[in-house]
C-alpha cells in the first residue's frame, strides 16, 4: 500500500492518483504511514502524552549573541527547552532525552564529553522522528558530531554549525509537529 504524499491519505497500489485528493502518485516515491518509521519500525501511538505547542525559532544568532549577554545561562535555557521539546515531539519511540539537570552534572562529570552526546542524541531522534511528520531531514546525529568534533579542532566555530543543524531539524519537526497537533 501507498501513501499520498500531499494529504497523507492511503491508496491502493496500482492507482495512478490519490482518490483522496487527485495528486499524481507516479512521481512520489513510497511513503511510510503516519505513526511508522522506515525499516519496519514501528512508534506506539500513545494518547496519553501531554501536547503542548512546541518552540520553532531557535536561532543561532540570537543563542549567541544572547549567551554572551547573559554569560550563558541563555544556552542552558536552550538547553532545558531543546530537552522539553524533543522529548515531546518524539515521545512515541519510548526514549528520553535528560534534561537541564542531567546535562549540568553529566557534563561535569565527563568534562564536557556528555554535551557532545547529548547533541548526537537529539539530532537522532529527530531524524528517525522525521517521516512520522513528513519532514525531509537530512542531517543525522553522525553530521552533528562531526561538525562539533572538527570544531574542537578549528577554535570552535565549526561546532555552531552543529548547533545549527540542530536548531533548523528542531523548527522543521516543531513545525510539522504544531500543524498536526494544533492545527
Amino acid at each position: 500500500m501507498a501513501f499520498c504524499q500531499k494529504c497523507g491519505q492511503q491508496v491502493q497500489d496500482g492507482n495512478g492518483f490519490c482518490q483522496n485528493c487527485g495528486a499524481p502518485l507516479a512521481e512520489q516515491p513510497p511513503q511510510q504511514p503516519y505513526g511508522q518509521q522506515p525499516f519496519g519500525q514501528s512508534y506506539s501511538p500513545s494518547a496519553n502524552i501531554a501536547r503542548t505547542p512546541v518552540k520553532t525559532d531557535y536561532s543561532l544568532g540570537l543563542f549567541i549573541l544572547l549567551s554572551i549577554v547573559t554569560f550563558g545561562i541563555y544556552g542552558y535555557y536552550i538547553v532545558y527547552k531543546l530537552a522539553k521539546d524533543v522529548n515531546q515531539m518524539c515521545a512515541e519511540d519510548g526514549d528520553k532525552i535528560g534534561g537541564l539537570v542531567a546535562y549540568i552534572l553529566l557534563s561535569l562529570v565527563t568534562c564536557g564529553i556528555y554535551n557532545i552526546f547529548w547533541l548526537y542524541k537529539i539530532q537522532n531522534r529527530m531524524f528517525a522522528a522525521a517521516p512520522r511528520y513528513r519532514v525531509m531531514v537530512l542531517e543525522n546525529g553522525g553530521t552533528v558530531l562531526l561538525w562539533y568534533i572538527l570544531g574542537l579542532l578549528l577554535c570552535f566555530v565549526c561546532q555552531y554549525i552543529g548547533y545549527n543543524i540542530v536548531f533548523k531539524t528542531a523548527n522543521k519537526l516543531g513545525m510539522a509537529y504544531n500543524a498536526m497537533y494544533f492545527r
